[in-house]
């Protein structure tokens, strides 16, 4: 789609203003796309700002990762309050996604895992790319998601094959995700695919999700 010029650079991801709708990228410097406490504020604050200009999103990450999820080594750290502080600060920006007011997508490319999961479930629509791969491998971390997952997946594709993800930290490639309605669409460009569905959405005043 035709882009305009307006993109604002932070840490870890870009703000890219096109026509009708705001690209958030994720761009970490080893492009695994993990969200550290301190990037899932920022998160939170900038789309909390876009609710208000009532802009749709489409959320990106690069061609091998759209997220590796939460930071290990933030998780290993944490004991008592501070595993709740930090599971609240995730569950604030999961529940700013789920409730913004304009229609969000995520484009997904590569792997798509844990926290990153979590983001696109909060998404309103999903668009995988054919590589794409989804996992909760927390399981096989002695871990469990504590930013909404657990409750979005099960109500998305079933509370069995949910807990079949959960439990056995199973990897699921876009077909599949695809077939249990994990995902809405397969496209070999997500990010243009996405932008098509959320203009449209406005343009027909259709709800913010399915």
């Amino acid at each position: 789609m035709q882009t305009k010029a307006q993109v604002k650079n932070f840490s870890s991801f870009n703000l890219e203003r096109r026509a009708g709708l705001v690209l958030l990228r994720l761009c970490s410097e080893d492009s695994t796309n993990r969200l550290p406490r301190d990037l899932v504020l920022s998160l939170t604050r900038v789309l909390r700002q876009l609710a208000h200009e009532n802009q749709p999103v489409v959320i990106a990450g690069s061609e091998r990762f759209f997220s590796a999820g939460a930071d290990l080594s933030e998780i290993a750290a944490l004991a008592g309050p501070t595993a709740f502080e930090f599971a609240k600060v995730g569950q604030e920006l999961m529940q700013t996604l789920d409730d913004f007011p304009a229609p969000v997508a995520a484009a997904i490319s590569g792997y798509c895992m844990g926290g990153g999961l979590d983001l696109a479930l909060a998404s309103g629509y999903r668009i995988a790319s054919p590589h794409a791969v989804f996992g909760h491998r927390g399981a096989a971390l002695g871990l469990m998601t504590g930013w909404g997952g657990t409750q979005r997946l099960p109500r998305l594709i079933g509370k069995g094959r949910a807990l079949q993800m959960f439990l056995a930290a199973e990897k699921v490639n876009a077909t599949e995700a695809l077939r249990i309605g994990l995902v809405d669409k397969i496209s070999e460009d997500p990010i243009t695919e996405a932008e098509l569905f959320v203009i449209e959405r406005i343009a027909r005043r259709l709800p913010a999700s399915l």
